[in-house]
């Protein structure tokens, strides 16, 4: 029975598009209108499951449909911050390339 299959959580990723799309949607209505299933997914890798464990396909189901809008905002917060400093240390890198050539 599928029930009992135990895989890493990126297998199921493609089973779970449904959930994906219904959890979208529950965030969309709540407000955050550019929820996607892709940053959904990577949330609860990152936040949910710390990686890639094992689960049956029924509790990577209900993790979706668990997932909290606060921890979501979560993950949106701090990759936010992480792309900020990114671009900063692009924008600083490029900034003392251009110096020095002006020299």
């Amino acid at each position: 029975m599928r029930l009992e299959i135990v895989r890493g959580v990126n297998e199921w990723k493609q089973m779970m598009e449904p959930a994906l799309e219904s959890k979208k949607s529950e965030f969309q209505l709540m407000g955050y209108s550019q929820a996607s299933t892709e940053e959904i997914w990577n949330c609860l890798v990152q936040k949910v499951w710390k990686g890639n464990p094992s689960k049956r396909v029924y509790e990577v189901a209900q993790d979706i449909f668990h997932l909290a809008s606060n921890v979501y905002l979560s993950y949106l917060t701090v990759k936010a911050y992480e792309d900020d400093d990114l671009m900063a240390s692009i924008h600083a890198v490029t900034n003392m390339n251009d110096s020095k050539k002006e020299y």
